[in-house]
């Protein structure tokens, strides 16, 4: 067996997974990793600006590329500021593992040295065990080869989701023999099980018998690579195609079946749809509060299917009639076979007419577009600039309810938002780590100004490590999903909103290096992104829009999905 240090181990483990990016910010409690990453040819080091946002790159490395993303910090507070991205992968199901510094486990004399508020100690196995799928410590350097094994295998395998090693800086700068292993060995965790054929039959009975089904996506079908049968089964049926936010892109939003998606600020012909339904089939979402938005009323007169891979969440927020724990797109191959022989042809055409009707009514896209500078406009003419297979982040707020509304996702893996935590400062780099993913394509962060101002600083990670990116900020200088809320609930009575006119968003992106422009009408607009999509240097494009602009339509909190107000 070889003898190297931890730290060699580690990147040697590294390798072996075939890692080729670490986001991160170097740190004392880390050094000696970092000391081995010189001169190391096979993996890419990119020096973050904050600690927060090398998580979010590498969960935007994660979601647009499909391979666990990798981050790294120093104790103590460099651990603490991941928490945040942490949190957020961990809402949202992506894999990545997170690498961080400790203090030395063992001192002086082989005096325990963890546990007494060293310089820059913080228990960070304590504070992310409710937000990680595992984390590990590793005692000897001989036990970091199995744990970056199983870390991996933990965080890519059934429900993704983030894992931590945390690394003591005596055991990275040891020096033992290790031995490595492609091999998870893991005591207690198990894989999926293969679905139940009973109850693919049961399930296959109720859709091949519906006359209004409706198919509900979530993020668990992009996780499953599962797409491809989303559309299968939604021909076979004639079956309208809903998705919760998380599962924007998962069934391309210019089919004819697309209803687009559901919830607080969803589509109008989804959320009316949804409550016309006979039977629901829901593949891969948690259906949660922003999605149902009222849990007793959600569907009431449809039979309810369940397909998710993590039994947590079967009848967890919506009580269903039949549940299939099991993998997303293992469970629709089988499902697909088993309606292909149960199903009765030619029935289905009164629904197929309510769902044009209900579309042609309701759905914003559908409406006449204006020419003035409002988002909807601002994104339709994004929609035909960008290719379909560009990439599409966005920061929290109104720019991205707005993105949920009037931006059309083609592909799965090309939208990538924070859903379920609801991170402001999420997408810009988010935006870094999917471009370092898909160098070839292009992306694009649609920002608001109070969300890319707290990640602005990375601008100088996308500039210095040569990595191009767009950041559309839609510039209304207001926190904007908040005024809506005083304006609408609280009788306008605002409350520490204002962000005023600072900063220049022009001369703030060309004192990063990268290029900033202003636009003032819809053609400035286009041309402004035709240069940037030209451009090799990151481009902060500056939107202003009015500050009282709301997102609408939207379901008032404790009412249903039909009762959506606003015009649209």
């Amino acid at each position: 067996m070889p003898k190297m240090s931890g730290a060699q181990a580690l990147l040697e483990s590294l390798e072996r997974q075939n890692v080729d990016t670490i986001f991160g910010i170097l740190g004392g409690a880390i050094l000696p990793v970092y000391d081995a990453l010189c001169g190391n040819k096979k993996i890419r080091h990119i020096l973050a600006r904050h600690e927060q946002c090398a998580a979010h790159e590498a969960e935007g490395y994660a979601r647009a590329s499909g391979r666990a993303g990798v981050c790294m910090a120093t104790s103590g507070p460099g651990a603490t500021n991941l928490v945040t991205g942490i949190a957020n992968a961990y809402m949202d199901s992506s894999p990545i593992v997170a690498l961080t510094g400790q203090i030395p486990s063992y001192g002086v004399n082989s005096s325990y040295m963890i546990g007494r508020d060293a310089f820059q100690e913080a228990d960070i196995l304590g504070i992310t065990t409710a937000i990680t799928k595992y984390n590990y410590q590793p005692r000897s350097v001989s036990e970091i080869p199995q744990m970056v094994t199983n870390a991996f295998h933990i965080a890519t395998t059934g429900r993704p989701g983030p894992v931590l090693i945390d690394l003591p800086k005596n055991v990275q700068s040891n020096i033992d023999e290790v031995e490595f292993t492609n091999t998870p060995n893991i005591r207690g965790y198990r894989l999926p099980q293969p679905p139940d054929p009973a109850k693919i039959s049961q399930a296959a009975e109720l859709l091949a018998k519906a006359e209004r089904p409706i198919l509900l996506v979530g993020g668990g079908v992009i996780l499953a690579g599962a797409s491809d049968e989303i559309v299968q089964m939604s021909d076979l049926l004639m079956a309208p195609v809903a998705t919760t936010f998380m599962g924007k892109g998962a069934f391309p939003e210019n089919h004819p079946l697309s209803l687009g998606s559901i919830g607080m600020h969803g589509n109008p012909a989804a959320n009316r749809l949804i409550g016309e339904a006979d039977v629901l089939l829901a593949i891969g979402t948690r259906l949660s509060d922003r999605a149902t938005t009222n849990l007793d009323t959600f569907a009431a007169d449809a039979k309810k299917i369940q397909i998710d891979v993590d039994a947590a969440e079967i009848n967890k927020n919506i009580e269903v009639d039949l549940a299939i724990v099991a993998d997303a797109k293992a469970s629709l191959k089988m499902l697909l076979t088993a309606i292909s022989k149960k199903l009765r042809k030619g029935e289905g055409k009164a629904w197929t007419n309510r769902v044009k009707e209900a579309k042609e009514q309701l759905s914003p896209l559908l409406k006449e577009i204006p020419r003035d500078m409002v988002p909807k406009a601002l994104l339709s003419e994004l929609r035909k600039l960008l290719p379909q297979s560009g990439i599409v982040t966005t920061e929290v707020g109104q720019n991205q309810m707005w993105s949920a509304l009037y931006m059309q996702v083609l592909q799965p893996r090309t939208f990538i938002s924070s859903g379920g935590l609801g991170t402001m400062g999420f997408g810009f780099p988010a935006a870094i780590g999917a471009k370092v993913a898909c160098p070839d394509r292009m992306v694009i962060d649609i920002a608001g100004d109070g969300s890319f101002i707290m990640s602005e600083q990375e601008l100088a990670c996308s500039v210095m490590e040569d990595i191009p990116v767009i950041v559309m900020v839609l510039n209304n200088s207001v926190l904007g999903m908040v005024a809506q809320w005083q304006r609408t609930l609280y009788e306008k009575r605002y409350n520490a909103i204002n962000l005023g006119k600072t900063p220049n968003f022009v001369k703030l992106a060309e004192a990063y290096g990268a290029q900033g422009i202003r636009v003032n009408s819809i053609d400035e607009f286009r041309n402004a992104i035709k240069t940037a999509l030209n451009s090799k240097v990151t481009t902060v494009i500056d939107v202003p829009i009015g500050s009282e602009t709301d997102v609408v339509p939207f379901v008032p909190p404790g009412c249903g999905l039909p009762q959506q107000r606003g015009d649209y």
